[in-house]
């Protein structure tokens, strides 16, 4: 690739970016991809280096400042951070991070098949984590299995992607009804806040640090039972159990019998129906670290009985750890929502907005995006530095998809207002109107003007200038919100 090319997705092993070298590309999510890099004087490093994808991204400033603030041994610590100038375009952020290598959680369950005394330890971590990050005025906004990481060398546990986070003065970046996450984590209180019509001007659900414990509740209660519980969507047929009167999901000892009672109960009140008594991510910490130093000779079962490898042609996984079978999982239509379907109000309640032709694939996610946690809805971190790798590549040639961007470009053709694009054969894809491309999806990936889509390659689609009047002539284009 020539430098005056240069992908911000895609960058070649010896890239420099600021005083640090991109060594290997680890993965990427919606808004930006994430290198493992070096120094480039000094030999300091390794890192986890984000870069944006799109030039100027205010995501980028926002979880910089959040994790400047946050000082915790389960936050990844922010080494550095500045601006990559590309030859041939505008200044994309970037940030440093520690580089921890490890497993996601789940995966940490899966393999290494935890007693409840160590889920106790390890989410007392994680609540302390959330504590410091509440402390400081943030909100992560996306807890999850798949954004937490579980150290391979000393299993010290990290909370990660605060991507989607918020704090105090940062000025809001999306629109209602609800800000980024995961749906299947998004506490009932959050659901209810919808109301009827849906406005312009009517304000986003504001999550706090009761709906980080709730989520926080969700993760655990997955780990434990491998399903995920119900939500309080409205077209979730078990919905009711988080009304006002309702008792929230059965408690995780009754799915799984071999989890402690003190775990169980612990679970419970994080996914208690009433925020309020879910209590502060402070007070949970205090409550799992008493229980995990209580708790009787249950605490040392192992929460899983049946051995199961995964298959060999599959997973890859460090050498000291156990194979396992993953979990149950639980489908759910919110999956599909996750992973790209906008939450759309109609008069007869909730459902998916999904562009024709995508109904089916949207409402019925497979097990594979299901096996991602809901979607990514950031840039994963987790799944970006976990040491697991596929060994057998599923075509020869292996794409890594990278999404298309989360809104308009500048300029680009949008749907009107009955969600059509205005030239047949254009598709409409997160507000902006693109052309699917037939050409091999590896020769899309080394062109920046394309993007990879569900296996398809796809392009912009721009207005037709107007033709000349008695001026030069005039480009009908929106603009970018």
């Amino acid at each position: 690739m020539q430098p005056g090319h240069l992908n911000p997705a895609r960058l070649p092993s010896g890239t420099r970016v600021g005083p640090w070298r991109v060594l290997e590309r680890r993965g990427a999510g919606a808004y930006g991809a994430v290198y493992r890099a070096f120094g480039v004087e000094g030999g300091a490093g390794p890192v986890a280096l984000k870069l944006a994808l799109l030039p100027g991204d205010e995501r980028f400033a926002r979880e910089v400042e959040l994790l400047s603030r946050i000082r915790h041994p389960s936050v990844p610590r922010l080494v550095d951070h500045g601006s990559w100038q590309p030859p041939w375009g505008l200044p994309h952020p970037w940030f440093a991070m520690e580089w921890v290598e490890g497993l996601s959680l789940y995966e940490w369950a899966h393999v290494l098949n935890p007693t409840s005394r160590q889920v106790l330890h390890a989410f007392a971590r994680l609540a302390r984590a959330l504590a410091a990050t509440h402390a400081v005025g943030g909100v992560h906004r996306d807890v999850k299995g798949d954004n937490v990481l579980v150290s391979a060398t000393d299993g010290q546990v990290f909370l990660t992607d605060f991507g989607s986070g918020h704090h105090v003065g940062a000025v809001p970046l999306t629109s209602p009804p609800f800000p980024p996450g995961t749906p299947l984590y998004r506490s009932p209180e959050a659901w209810r806040s919808v109301r009827l019509p849906i406005l312009e001007s009517t304000p986003a659900y504001a999550p706090g640090p009761a709906d980080d414990v709730f989520a926080l509740g969700v993760t655990a209660w997955r780990l434990v039972t491998g399903e995920y519980p119900p939500t309080a969507a409205p077209l979730d047929k078990d919905s009711h159990v988080w009304g006002p009167e309702g008792a929230g999901p059965k408690p995780a000892r009754v799915v799984n019998v071999r989890c402690c009672a003190e775990l169980s109960e612990l679970v419970s009140r994080m996914l208690s129906v009433r925020s309020e008594a879910r209590g502060s991510a402070r007070e949970l910490a205090e409550a799992l670290e008493r229980a995990a130093r209580k708790a009787g000779p249950e605490a040392e079962v192992p929460l899983f009985a049946r051995e199961e490898a995964w298959p060999t042609d599959v997973w890859v996984v460090p050498r000291h750890v156990v194979h396992r079978a993953p979990g149950r999982l639980k489908r759910s239509w919110l999956a599909a929502a996750s992973l790209g379907g906008a939450v759309a109000l109609a008069a007869g309640g909730m459902m998916l907005s999904v562009q024709p032709g995508e109904e089916t694939e949207q409402r019925h996610a497979s097990a594979a995006e299901e096996s991602k946690d809901g979607g990514t809805v950031a840039l994963g971190d987790t799944a970006l530095t976990a040491p697991v790798s596929l060994v057998r590549t599923p075509f020869a040639w292996s794409t890594i998809a990278v999404d298309l961007p989360p809104r308009p470009l500048p300029g680009q053709a949008r749907p009107d207002a009955t969600g059509r694009c205005p030239i047949r054969g254009q598709v409409p894809i997160n507000g902006g109107c693109w052309l699917r491309l037939e050409i091999d999806v590896k020769d899309c990936d080394e062109n920046y003007s394309y993007y990879v889509f569900k296996g398809a390659c796809y392009g912009p689609a721009f207005p037709k200038p107007r033709p000349a009047t008695s001026g030069p002539a005039e480009h009908v284009g929106n603009d970018c919100q």
